[in-house]
């Protein structure tokens, strides 16, 4: 295994009778930097954090996991791990601080260390007024970072989110990925699933799963210069007009309206895109504004999951 890799699977697939849930994944995850898994609920994204982290037995392929292969001794690989699941998973009859002392006693913390680093969390994580609470009664937003402090309470060399921020507010969410940033700056590893964009963007580097197969892997600034895909937007005052007379025209590979604009993506072959749509719409008398605009991680995920279809 590369040293300077945290995960190094080949060929992981993940069955459930006729279902391949994760299709021969190869992955390579930097130490110290937030690796991003974007896909739709169904595309792999939790079965295979699950058989990273020794919770489900591959199929097929194998995995190094900081430095222990998988499957194998995973039981020496959990102290190492902390993982926190899209549902919230604590227990809601007790307080922040019995939690927290819960997970300490799990993992085995010394006594003498229990105390401080319970107190260390709860100030990082703006939970001291909430050291009293039943976790129950906590809002979205402070299970979340509860959850989050329990995951790194052990001090994990490696940290899985599945879907971390699903259920709270834009605040919270924000506010949620700048501790992940402090992590990773202090040589955390992270890999997070997200269906959210904007999320994927602030990660280091990223994989689009598409019914359990990978269907991109870069760095976000690389996905987007590599989409191989004009990207037009179209402003008109009859945005049905418009949409009508662009959806025969050839070589048209998405079409989506956002607002009073339309977005739309053609394969950069194409030569003079611009022109060729505003000449349709002039046609058609439709009255509108054809612009190019830089694409988005949207329009690279649309275009990296038809390509898997065959359809670009």
């Amino acid at each position: 295994m590369n040293e300077n890799f945290a995960i190094q699977a080949r060929g992981l697939t993940k069955r459930f009778g006729q279902l391949e849930a994760v299709s021969h994944l190869d992955l390579d995850v930097p130490r110290g930097r937030i690796y991003g898994f974007l896909g739709p609920n169904g595309s792999g994204k939790s079965t295979t954090l699950r058989m990273l982290c020794g919770l489900l037995t591959p199929s097929e392929g194998t995995a190094r996991v900081l430095d222990t292969t998988v499957p194998g001794n995973t039981q020496a690989l959990k102290p190492r791990i902390g993982y926190m699941t899209q549902k919230f998973s604590l227990f809601t009859d007790m307080t922040t601080e019995e939690n927290l002392q819960f997970i300490s006693e799990i993992y085995s913390v010394p006594v003498a260390e229990r105390r401080p680093r319970i107190d260390e969390l709860l100030e990082r994580y703006d939970l001291g007024e909430q050291r009293k609470q039943l976790a129950s009664t906590m809002s979205g937003g402070q299970k979340q970072r509860l959850a989050l402090a329990c995951a790194v309470l052990h001090k994990p060399e490696l940290l899985l989110l599945d879907e971390p921020t699903s259920a709270v507010d834009p605040q919270s969410r924000r506010d949620f990925w700048s501790n992940l940033f402090r992590l990773a700056d202090a040589g955390t590893t992270i890999m997070v699933s997200t269906h959210y964009m904007d999320e994927a963007e602030r990660c280091h580097r990223l994989a689009i799963l598409d019914r359990g197969q990978k269907a991109a892997d870069g760095t976000p600034k690389d996905l987007l210069s590599g989409i191989g895909m004009h990207v037009i937007e179209i402003e008109s005052p009859d945005t049905a007009a418009a949409q009508v007379a662009i959806q025969p025209v050839k070589h048209v590979r998405s079409l989506t309206q956002l607002g009073a604009r339309l977005r739309v993506l053609m394969p950069d072959t194409v030569a003079e895109p611009v022109d060729t749509l505003r000449s349709v719409l002039d046609s058609a008398e439709v009255d509108a504004l054809v612009h190019p605009v830089a694409p988005s991680l949207e329009d690279v995920f649309v275009t990296v999951t038809m390509k898997e279809t065959g359809d670009v």
